[in-house]
């Protein structure tokens, strides 16, 4: 079976992002790369000057920010993709949810299947959210709620995730309807029309900043010294010496709390079976792997560090949407190298078309968050959400 290719937009995606992320100088660029580099430059800059004036009129309450009356955790971050948002909202809504808060999580279901453009400008406010669990169960699948909140939904019982572009409106859903006391605001610190209560930030100790550049021409969505409005940091991806990136943090912000945390392996599940085999599983294995994540670098290194052989990466862009020839022409892949399995990430997992029947193992990785440093700080943080109404 021949691969899919990627679609233009796809490779064009792909190649941008890697544009982006560079650090090197762009004079050491060819002409045409550093003409494209330079409207990019300019596009960075009006897009600072939108952000700026937002910011201005939300902080001078030009534009009103709607309170529920209940706790609300943004969780969010000033760059784009890579900084692990989604395990760190499980461990607020499982801590919370343990401590017995009725939690939702809210999202915008970024990349879901939505009606067109058209259809949304005139039903926005009258539809209702989209609730892809209730708390007792999940009622969406990925393709119609989105990769990130159908993952959530399956791995949090007990706890509401709830998505819509309106967030307020969502909320407003959540506690009206679902009985909610406590919202997680998921990929929220840009979403300044919901008031927050208590603001998380993460930062990827292993790229900060990236180049320093607002998007499209670097990877900041606000400037870095927004940083000054978190109430707790969240440092992840720590591996080694984390102190200059501390040091740059305090640049901006003096007083939140910072805590160090890993992304850290859990366990291998086979994406259609459930069947769960442990780490050491990996130990003299050759795999390959599937992903189509900001940084898969990272999960492919992973591998590595687990004892695994990895003989073979396929890459697509971040929330691709797999057919089922290109999971296929992966399984098949795999099988031909004599590799024991395929390996995904959880996130693609959710992605998958169903097969029936596979030539090799096709497993995921499960990821939790694991806190390093400042594990004290994060049971403040919860214990002040508990003990707080709004």
């Amino acid at each position: 079976m021949r691969k899919a290719r990627p679609s233009s937009f796809e490779r064009l995606e792909s190649y941008l992002v890697r544009l982006i992320q560079e650090k090197g100088a762009d004079l050491d660029q060819p002409a045409g790369v550093k003409f494209l580099l330079a409207v990019l430059k300019g596009l960075s800059l009006v897009f600072a000057a939108i952000v700026a004036v937002r910011d201005f009129l939300y902080r001078t309450g030009l534009i009103r920010r709607h309170p529920l009356g209940i706790q609300v955790i943004s969780i969010g971050n000033v760059t784009a993709g890579g900084t692990g948002k989604t395990p760190v909202t499980e461990i607020f809504a499982r801590t919370l949810s343990a401590e017995g808060r009725k939690v939702a999580i809210l999202s915008r279901g970024y990349r879901r299947k939505e009606a067109p453009w058209w259809r949304r400008l005139f039903t926005q406010v009258i539809d209702p959210p989209l609730v892809v669990s209730d708390g007792r169960h999940v009622l969406l699948d990925s393709t119609t709620g989105g990769d990130e909140p159908y993952m959530l939904a399956s791995n949090l019982p007990g706890v509401a995730v709830v998505v819509d572009r309106n967030r307020v409106k969502a909320g407003r859903y959540a506690i009206k309807r679902l009985g909610c006391n406590t919202i997680i605001l998921d990929d929220g610190f840009q979403y300044q029309k919901l008031k927050h209560s208590v603001e998380v930030l993460l930062v990827d100790a292993t790229n900060p900043f990236g180049n320093g550049n607002m998007l499209p021409r670097g990877i900041l969505r606000e400037p870095a010294r927004r940083l000054k409005r978190a109430d707790i940091i969240f440092l992840t991806k720590c591996h080694g010496d984390v102190s200059a990136v501390r040091n740059e943090i305090r640049r901006y912000n003096r007083t939140a709390e910072i805590v160090e945390c890993n992304h850290t392996p859990k366990l291998l599940r086979d994406v259609w079976s459930r069947e769960e085999y442990p780490l050491s599983w990996l130990q003299g294995k050759t795999t390959c792997t599937l992903s189509g994540i900001a940084s898969p670098k990272g999960f492919e290194n992973s591998l590595r560090r687990l004892g695994a052989r990895v003989v073979w990466c396929e890459r697509y862009a971040d929330h691709h949407r797999y057919d089922s020839s290109e999971i296929l022409y992966a399984l098949n892949r795999t099988a031909d190298m004599g590799a024991d399995a395929l390996v995904t990430t959880e996130k693609d997992a959710v992605r998958f078309p169903r097969l029936e029947t596979t030539p090799v193992r096709c497993l995921y990785l499960r990821i939790a968050i694991e806190i390093l440093s400042g594990a004290e700080s994060f049971d403040q943080i919860i214990n002040r959400i508990c003990f707080r109404k709004g």
